[in-house]
């Protein structure tokens, strides 16, 4: 009976995905990076150097690209297991870092969220001090995530008794650096993550000889999508309390923008309900949420104000925290 239920279940989530549309984009940025990373390069650019201004459309898109392979690490791509590992796998090469990589990564996420370990602006004023923790903090989110889930790949490729060594004697006890790589440290993981992580210096390494001198051109669209992908990366969770593992923010964009990024600024929907495709979080967005956060470009900027000691975050409850972010 209750194999029943769950095939029921499963068959109500497959069918509210949208995996015609969800192939669709996943052509499209293929596409698109092919285009980035050998077409203009090697045929446009020749005829004129104004060719080089349609990487920035490119490179704004790096968001909607990632919002994409997130559906592949929620299993939300498509019913079939083995179809959401392949695209999230060929995407994920094309955006610069191993699936498993980001899966494991965000997956730690959704389970340490808004911990101590975990939250990226936290920090604990007996134990550092504010300058040395917004070093850290305006390195993540001005480019360092994007970075760090690029060097992650490359460092797998190391030998495995190194990374055992890695693990053992150099990451501090119960960091979270230290629990992700524990549980990258096995055959098929680092099987994995080193094909993948080889296809990305290929790839790279095919197109900067590509584009030759203009190199530089390449270079940059890797630090503008750097930069976007760390930048509104931690938006739905700067400055909301402490140890609420399923709480992030809703904010508000123009339903076009919002579109474009697969709805991800509903992300206080998606932490509740990690299984919902992103075409349904406006639905339940409407039924469940009373209001939006705030505003998306507002909470960007926010960020600017830098790390907030922890203490300062466990001193109301989640259901009344939206601060100065409220559209009340």
């Amino acid at each position: 009976m209750q194999r029943r239920r769950w095939a029921f279940f499963n068959g109500l989530l497959a069918s509210s995905m949208p995996t015609s549309i969800n192939y669709t984009l996943a052509a499209a940025h293929v596409l698109l990076n092919l285009y980035q990373l050998f077409v203009l390069p090697l045929y446009l650019l020749p005829s004129s150097p104004w060719w080089a201004l349609t990487l920035l459309p490119v490179a704004a898109l790096s968001n909607s690209f990632w919002s994409l392979i997130h559906e592949s690490i929620h299993d939300l791509f498509h019913p079939s297991t083995r179809v959401n590992v392949f695209f999230g796998r060929l995407l994920s090469v094309f955006f610069g870092s191993s699936f498993r990589v980001l899966r494991i990564s965000h997956l730690m996420h959704h389970k340490l969220n808004r911990s101590p370990v975990e939250g990226t602006e936290l920090y604990d004023p007996s134990k550092t001090s504010r300058g040395r923790a917004a070093l850290g903090y305006y390195f993540q989110i001005l480019g360092g995530l994007y970075l760090l889930e690029v060097a992650s790949s490359f460092l797998f490729l190391l030998p495995r008794t190194f990374l055992e060594l890695l693990e053992g004697r150099f990451f501090p006890r119960d960091s979270l650096s230290k629990m992700w790589l524990k549980s990258l440290l096995n055959a098929r993981s680092i099987r994995e993550i080193r094909i993948d992580g080889t296809a990305i210096l290929v790839l790279y390494f095919l197109s900067s000889l590509s584009y030759g001198e203009n190199v530089g051109l390449l270079l940059g669209t890797i630090v503008i999508r750097a930069f976007l992908i760390s930048f509104l990366d931690n938006i739905y969770h700067y400055q909301t309390p402490v140890d609420d593992v399923s709480y992030a923010h809703n904010l508000w964009l123009p339903h076009w923008l919002s579109l474009a990024l697969l709805h991800f600024n509903f992300h206080g929907i998606h932490h509740r309900n990690p299984a919902l495709p992103w075409i349904r979080l406006p639905e339940v967005f409407r039924d469940e949420a009373p209001f939006h956060n705030g505003n998306f470009f507002l909470a960007a900027m926010f960020q600017f104000s830098g790390p907030i000691p922890i203490a300062e975050l466990r001193v109301y409850p989640a259901e009344l925290s939206p601060g100065p972010l409220a559209d009340r």
